[in-house]
């Protein structure tokens, strides 16, 4: 049986955690997500070479996010992981009080270590970092679509400043001209800032290329924190990690509980080809059961197009309140499909993939290669009940016509190993 691996992550959400269990996987490692962190002590040293925890963490008060994460840290440790990686959203989701900072600090505190580096840039999905301030494509953080996210409204770009909002650790910035002279010029950088007593190093990163020379400049940390793109940088054991993930034949049923502007351009364009049911918080609030119902008997009933049931196809769908129940209408909505037959579905929007994922059970998921960046069909193990092809994708995620082309033979073939 070969040694245990040496690499554990945090997720501050389950769509998270499935993105950098892709981009490991692609980077060599063979990787596997777990629900939780009790389900940490269930893998098989000898099946994986990292594990990632999905926690719930992204929105949680402080405290509760701190509590999780160490929990599941020392779960890691225990495990016999002795490198960790914290990730985090490529566009810095985060409340005025946290979480990504006192995170950070509590992961640091606990391991004795000084410092780590801050790399949310995902160049590939349009999420770059230049002189500390986060870009989304050719805007700003502070005045891109993600300033009015219903959860956490991001109305600051400068990543040092929202750290400042909420760590008490200094940070320091390593610009990109830095950068640019290789990761010999960064790791000096890294080294200098820390002497002067940063605890939180940003570093900008506009391209892959970038993000591979920090992965290289930061080979002797033992903390790295990032969005899932840093990980692009790190190198696995194997020439691709990337598990077999059959996607059964059937229904093509999309859940969609995302708002963010990317998944409701892909409801649309599944709308103008399938077919589609919109659950409404209010009908929920009147009769959950029956409209779930409604819902199931319309997706089990579809011809072979795609059809999505969704919360929202456009802005002016969003209703403020409405987060729980449709997340637990969600959840319901799964198992009933499940029950019925249904062996595989895309799920859009990090809360509504969990809700999913805990409603059907699911402990873990062993993940296949990328469809899109960041996206690709996993298998969730269920004890005692039959595994499910899942794709869980972050709202901001996947191509426009991601919902129509997913169970696509050539798709489906590169998310294969």
């Amino acid at each position: 049986m070969r040694a245990r691996p040496a690499l554990g992550a945090l997720a501050d959400d389950l769509t998270g955690a499935t993105d950098l269990a892709i981009t490991l996987a692609e980077a060599g490692f063979r990787t596997t997500v777990v629900v939780g962190a009790a389900g940490v002590a269930d893998v098989d040293p000898g099946d994986v070479d990292a594990v990632v925890v999905a926690l719930t963490t992204r929105s949680d008060p402080p405290r509760v996010a701190v509590r999780r994460s160490l929990d599941a840290l020392g779960a890691l440790r225990a495990w016999g992981c002795g490198r960790f990686y914290v990730k985090y959203c490529s566009t810095f989701d985060s409340t005025a009080e946290g979480n990504i900072g006192p995170v950070l600090d509590a992961v640091l505190d606990e391991l004795g270590e000084a410092a780590t580096v801050v790399v949310p840039s995902f160049p590939a999905n349009g999420r770059t970092l230049y002189q500390g301030h986060l870009f989304v494509r050719d805007a700003l953080l502070s005045r891109s679509p993600m300033r009015d996210h219903p959860l956490t409204p991001m109305t600051e770009s400068d990543v040092r400043r929202l750290l400042a909002a909420q760590s008490p650790s200094a940070s320091a910035l390593v610009p990109l001209p830095v950068v640019a002279q290789g990761p010999q010029a960064v790791r000096a950088a890294l080294d200098e800032a820390v002497r002067a007593g940063a605890r939180l190093v940003v570093v900008d990163a506009v391209t892959d290329v970038d993000l591979v020379t920090v992965a290289r400049a930061t080979e002797g940390l033992r903390v790295l924190s990032g969005a899932s793109a840093l990980a692009q940088g790190l190198t696995g054991p194997r020439a691709s990690g990337a598990l077999d993930v059959e996607v059964p034949p059937g229904r093509r049923i999309v859940l969609s509980g995302s708002a963010s502007l990317a998944t409701r351009g892909q409801v649309a364009r599944a709308l103008a080809v399938g077919g589609g049911f919109r659950l409404r918080g209010a009908e929920l609030r009147e009769g959950f059961d029956a409209t779930v119902d409604a819902a199931a008997r319309a997706a089990l009933d579809a011809g072979d197009g795609p059809f999505v049931v969704y919360a929202t196809a456009s802005a002016d769908d969003v209703v403020p309140g409405d987060q729980e129940i449709l997340e637990a209408a969600f959840g319901a909505l799964a198992t009933r499909l499940v029950d019925a037959g249904v062996r595989a579905l895309v799920v859009a929007g990090g809360e509504t993939s969990g809700a999913v994922t805990a409603a059907l059970g699911v402990r873990r998921l062993d993940v296949g290669g990328s469809i899109d960046p960041g996206v690709a069909w996993s298998r969730a193990v269920r004890p005692g009940e039959a595994d499910v092809a899942l794709v869980l994708k972050s709202g901001n995620f996947g191509g426009p016509d991601l919902f129509v082309r997913a169970w696509e033979p050539g798709v489906v073939a590169r998310g294969v190993a």
